[in-house]
């Protein structure tokens, strides 16, 4: 691991790093929907390919600091802010009060798995 990134700060960096692959291999493609399928889902395998490459270390690299549960609630909170900032800035789509609503549930279970009771 780096000297530079603490231990801890390490998996979150690279967790982002990886939904931002993976959100523009799931959801990039919306954007050129005249482009073939299978074209479609090879350029997605090719972007998810580098995804990998980030997700496995820093689940692996994770896991020496957090639990399996932890990372998990850490990824899927992750991929929301990811998702939330690709869904305005890239498909222009707005978000409304219903997702901050709903994106706020899911901080708060988030909180519960961190929560040491």
């Amino acid at each position: 691991m780096s000297n530079l990134i603490p231990p801890a700060w390490l998996p979150i960096l690279m967790l982002f790093g990886s939904n931002i692959f993976m959100t523009f291999a799931w959801y990039g493609h919306l954007k050129f929907k005249s482009s073939a399928l299978p074209l479609v889902i090879v350029a997605s395998w090719g972007i998810a390919f580098f995804e990998y490459w980030l997700a496995v270390p820093a689940n692996r690299w994770g896991s020496a600091i957090y639990s399996a549960a932890e990372l998990k609630t850490m990824q899927e909170v992750i991929t929301l802010v990811v998702f939330a900032g690709f869904s305005v800035l890239y498909l222009k789509e707005p978000l409304g009060w219903n997702h901050a609503l709903g994106f706020a549930f899911i901080a708060a279970g988030a909180f519960f798995i961190f929560h040491k009771w």
